[in-house]
């Protein structure tokens, strides 16, 4: 056997062992807990098995309709808690999720994009009404197979840090953990999910802009002006995808991948957004009073 060929075959060995390590990413949980409202701590039934931990927050005073809030990958339901409350100021009930793998939710040994939007799904069900769903980064893209799959429960979808197409962001975001790592090993971390892992065509069937077009919900996209995982023209491609008019793009200038909700405007956005598609009704008493 040649050098060359040696080479090759470490080559695809190594690449075959970091296909399985990229879905064992270090988990960066955050430590935190909501400070607003009544508090209650759950565990709910996974898909196929397993559970997932769920806070669901309830305002002090009657509530507007629910937010459900989906985080991105390595994080946990705590990363979501400064969104979560933001919606709970403004009376609406919040809840949210650790994904599997993630937090204290339940283990599951090749975590992805697809698994992520089973797990919102299952906590759609869990809330027993239509809701206003919020996902970021891998959580966003979650949240749209999630509203695709079932439109009826989602009312107003709102993505931020959101990719449109998996292969891309995926290539992107092997470049932004290491520049040469991603151009050398990318590809076929790439090559051996889309042939062996999942096949069938999964990473193209489940992309955001594939899913995008079966949305009913009016859908407001926040994405970093600086954001590096996945840059603004994916959020540019993915709102095309949408129909006609239904999705709205709001910048938060200067900032990266996870700073849109710290940056002026952001609220005032949000708030704007839920107005205009009618989502800021009267608070309602739990008795329908």
């Amino acid at each position: 056997m040649t050098v060359m060929a040696y080479i090759l075959c470490i080559y695809f060995l190594l690449s075959i062992v970091l296909t399985y390590l990229v879905h064992r990413m270090p988990r960066r949980p955050v430590m935190d807990y909501p400070d607003w409202g009544k508090v209650t701590d759950h565990r709910i039934p996974a898909f196929k098995g397993g559970f997932l931990e769920v806070w669901r927050v309830e305002p002090d005073g009657p509530s507007r309709g629910v937010v459900v809030l989906a985080h991105g990958w390595s994080r946990n339901r705590a990363r979501m808690i400064n969104r979560a409350k933001m919606f709970g100021k403004w009376g609406f009930t919040t809840i949210i999720h650790s994904a599997r793998d993630h937090g204290g939710s339940s283990k599951l040994r090749l975590m992805n994009g697809v698994r992520f939007g089973q797990d919102v799904r299952t906590v759609l069900e869990w809330a027993g009404e239509p809701v206003i769903l919020y996902g970021h980064s891998a959580g966003a893209a979650g949240a749209v197979i999630a509203a695709s799959k079932t439109p009826d429960s989602v009312r107003v979808l709102f993505l931020e840090g959101c990719y449109a197409e998996t292969k891309p962001a995926l290539m992107n975001l092997y470049k932004s953990f290491n520049r040469w790592f991603g151009l050398i090993f990318g590809p076929a971390i790439i090559f051996w999910m889309d042939k062996v892992l999942y096949p069938g065509r999964v990473l193209d069937r489940f992309s955001p802009v594939s899913m995008a077009p079966g949305i009913r919900a009016p859908v407001m996209m926040i994405h970093g002006e600086e954001d590096l995982t996945f840059p603004v023209a994916f959020a540019e491609t993915l709102m095309k995808k949408f129909p006609e008019n239904q999705a709205r793009l709001w910048i938060a200038k200067g900032a990266g991948h996870s700073e849109s909700s710290f940056q002026p405007g952001y609220e005032d956005a949000v708030r704007k957004f839920l107005e205009d598609h009618g989502a800021m009704p009267q608070p309602v008493a739990k008795n329908g009073a």
